[in-house]
């Protein structure tokens, strides 16, 4: 990712949804102006989700998925399906390509009740208009429930028919919106200081800093205020130095505890974990769900979940550093489980609790999926920054600027969870 690229978890994510040999990839290909997806005549052409980033204006930047088609059978094809139910979960708005001969079916009134369900924003596509000489003749189109001719539009692929009224059909839908908060431009006035404390350890990423603190950098200035980036062993004389007190002190949380120990009780104090579950909406169900760590026990089994595929370090935080903090904490003899990238399970109830990264890479949707998967399995939740701030004794105050959750972080330190 370049720097003037906006993350995956910054677009808006557009699924393209059908039957096989509807023309899904066909039309794919036509809305990028790239041979994005392999076509053919044969059903089942696409195996896996294949994705584009783009700009389509006036919605902006946003990432358009191919699936594979949805009524795929054998076991081979159950595994394509379970992965466009996966591009469904985190998808914005959905396109249904029906193939224009043949009308809706079953398949086609299955996928438009599950976006009805997720109250996602849809069109339908009737593709292979070139074969008919009306939208009258395509079977079914008039006074469909399922369908509306309001949602619809109705396209050739292969003659490039009506491709444009179809970007500009998709760049009119206004995303539902759950209700995504700044990272942190909320919480400064113009001319405040944010010190913003980035070890650079081994894990740190050559020549550039990791998109969490990327994005609250961006945050911060859109804000009109001014970040101070610093090491964590600088923390102490930059604050001496400053000549102003700084309006928020934001942390790695591996260093929680050092960076707590200098920063003065009268500024706050956060992480860019904690930032990121309330920007993308997961920040309640954390703080409810931190508290199961008292209740793992020996021979549980705890999920850490992340939502990037990174090349792990010798001292990962994922992999190494948290299990290891929490074994120290709790001082039980559990197993661990990870799972990266979009290999979320749907089954979590083998496990005692998860724990779950900020999600900086995941787009809201797809990160409040997680939460409701675990929610409706009662499997307790939180993310690194939460956990780590818990275990420190510091959860209280490194979510002091959220006022909101006073009730929730008293109910936890009382052990009502």
């Amino acid at each position: 990712m370049g720097m003037n690229d906006t993350p995956s978890g910054e677009r808006i994510h557009i699924g393209f949804f059908g039957m096989r040999n509807a023309g899904k990839s066909s039309v794919v290909n036509a809305v990028t102006g790239q041979d994005l997806a392999v076509v053919s005549d044969k059903a089942g052409t696409t195996t896996d989700p294949v994705s584009k980033a783009m700009e389509l204006l006036p919605l902006g930047p946003v990432m358009i998925t191919d699936t594979p088609g949805f009524d795929d059978v054998g076991e081979l094809g159950e595994l394509r399906v379970r992965k466009t139910k996966q591009v469904l979960n985190r998808t914005d708005i959905a396109v249904l390509i029906v193939d224009g001969t043949r009308g809706m079916r079953s398949a086609d009134r299955q996928m438009t009740g599950l976006f009805r369900e997720k109250n996602m924003p849809f069109l339908v596509v009737y593709n292979k208009s070139d074969l008919f000489t009306s939208a009258d003749d395509i079977p079914g189109y008039r006074n469909n429930a399922d369908a509306p001719e309001k949602n619809c539009v109705v396209v050739s692929a292969e003659k490039g028919k009506n491709i444009e009224l179809l970007k500009e059909r998709m760049a009119a839908i206004k995303p539902v919106s759950e209700g995504k908060m700044q990272i942190v431009a909320d919480l400064l006035h113009p001319d405040d200081f944010a010190v913003l404390v980035v070890p650079i350890d081994k894990a740190a990423p050559k020549g550039r800093l990791i998109l969490p603190q990327q994005q609250t950098i961006r945050d911060i200035l859109e804000a009109d205020a001014a970040a101070v980036v610093v090491k964590e062993y600088e923390l102490r004389d930059t604050l001496a130095n400053l000549g102003k007190k700084p309006r928020i002190v934001i942390t790695d949380s591996q260093v929680f505890a050092k960076v707590s120990a200098d920063v003065p009780e009268d500024v706050m104090l956060t992480s860019f974990s904690i930032l990121m579950a309330r920007y993308k909406g997961f920040l309640e169900t954390a703080v409810r769900g931190v508290a199961a760590v008292e209740k793992i026990d020996d021979g549980d089994t705890v999920l850490i979940a992340e939502g990037c595929t990174h090349h792990r370090q010798c001292d990962d935080i994922g992999t190494v550093k948290i299990p290891r903090w929490l074994r120290n904490y709790t001082g039980k003899d559990f197993k661990i489980e990870t799972c990266s990238g979009r290999n979320f399970p749907d089954d979590l109830s083998p496990y005692r609790m998860v724990l779950h990264c900020g999600g900086c890479m995941l787009n809201e949707r797809e990160m409040l999926y997680r939460m409701k998967c675990a929610e409706d399995q009662n499997v307790p939740v939180t993310n690194y920054g939460t956990l780590i701030a818990y275990m420190q004794g510091i959860l209280k105050r490194s979510l002091e600027p959220f006022p909101y959750l006073a009730e929730i972080i008293e109910d936890v330190e009382n052990g009502q969870f």
